[in-house]
């Protein structure tokens, strides 16, 4: 592809965690996790967007969110587990984005907060429609995901290069 093609990114926050007596890194999904997660899958293959491939931090909450979300999806992105996903703040994450081949054209992350609504932030120098609006509204709740649009390549991705082209949470009806 020619990195005059936007690309896009989906920044996917896990769907609820239950908080057993575990580490954190380890906690499951919830009852209602499992259910909003399907549904943001389908909400994602609405889309249209053909992910190239996946992000998913190394979490047991994302990969369980994954596994029912990916389910959805018209067709199965290769899935990378990344640990540098996990904890990961807005740079890091751009870091890892600034890692991608090329030939990678739409990706989402799988991650958490305050990671997934800080990068969409600090990569989001403009908003289409009234996006920006819901997001700010609703935060970056879980199980709600963001997507993010840009041309070039992957290693010129800085804060502001994007524009923000979609937003949605467990109850939009967007």
């Amino acid at each position: 592809m020619s990195v005059a093609e936007p690309r896009r990114i989906v920044v996917f926050r896990h769907a609820k965690a239950d908080w057993p007596d575990l580490n954190d890194h380890e906690r499951p999904l919830a009852e209602r996790g499992r259910k909003d997660a399907p549904v943001a899958g389908r909400r994602l293959a609405d889309s249209g967007i053909e992910l190239d491939l996946a992000l998913c931090s190394t979490a047991t909450r994302t990969r369980e969110t994954w596994k029912l979300a990916v389910q959805e999806l018209p067709h199965r992105p290769k899935t990378v587990y990344e640990e540098r996903v996990y904890e990961a703040t807005p740079g890091e994450l751009i870091a890892v984005f600034n890692e991608l081949p090329d030939e990678a054209r739409d990706v989402i992350v799988i991650g958490h907060n305050p990671g997934a609504q800080g990068v969409t932030e600090v990569l989001a120098g403009a908003a289409e429609g009234d996006a920006a609006e819901r997001l700010a509204r609703r935060g970056f709740v879980t199980a709600a995901f963001a997507v993010l649009a840009f041309t070039g390549p992957w290693k010129a991705l800085e804060p502001g290069a994007a524009t923000l082209t979609d937003y949605w949470a467990p109850g939009e009806s967007h």
